[in-house]
């Protein structure tokens, strides 16, 4: 398995990954398929070229089994994790686990003390994945899970 930086021009890709992973696991998103699944090329550079972020895609032989984001945070020393994903293929593999780590380390890199994100209480998987990567629950309510680790 290996991990691979995306560059804006790997929009399709990006594209790839963002339609498997929803497709996949609709209920891990608060973004729905059809909320990307119309989006033409313009729409799908646009997240690849956020300045400063960090996207990732995971491969094992040659095909998406992952994906995560890292993007600049609200404040200054935050980063935000988004769009985290493993296909059912590659769980139990480590693969969400060097995803992570990955993130976590251009977070340091990039600056940041703090590194945040956002999910669906029901999402049991992700959840354990988070704590197990040192994780704490700051704020619940609402439709979302938050979660911060101090880096």
């Amino acid at each position: 398995m290996s991990l691979r930086l995306l560059a804006e021009v790997d929009w399709p890709l990006w594209r790839e990954a963002r339609l498997t992973a929803l497709a996949d696991a609709p209920d891990a998103f608060t973004a729905r398929l059809a909320d990307w699944d119309e989006g033409g090329e313009t729409h799908w550079r646009a997240r690849l070229a956020l300045p400063d972020a960090h996207n990732l895609v995971a491969l094992l032989d040659g095909e998406v089994v992952g994906m995560a984001s890292g993007t600049p945070g609200d404040g200054p020393g935050t980063r935000e994790l988004h769009s985290v994903w493993v296909s059912p293929r590659a769980r139990g593999r480590g693969v969400g686990d060097r995803l992570l780590t990955e993130v976590e380390s251009w977070a340091r890199r990039s600056g940041a003390n703090r590194l945040t994100l956002a999910v669906l209480p029901a999402n049991a998987p992700a959840l354990t994945l988070y704590r197990r990567h040192g994780y704490a629950v700051v704020a619940e309510g609402g439709r979302e899970t938050v979660m911060a680790k101090e880096l």
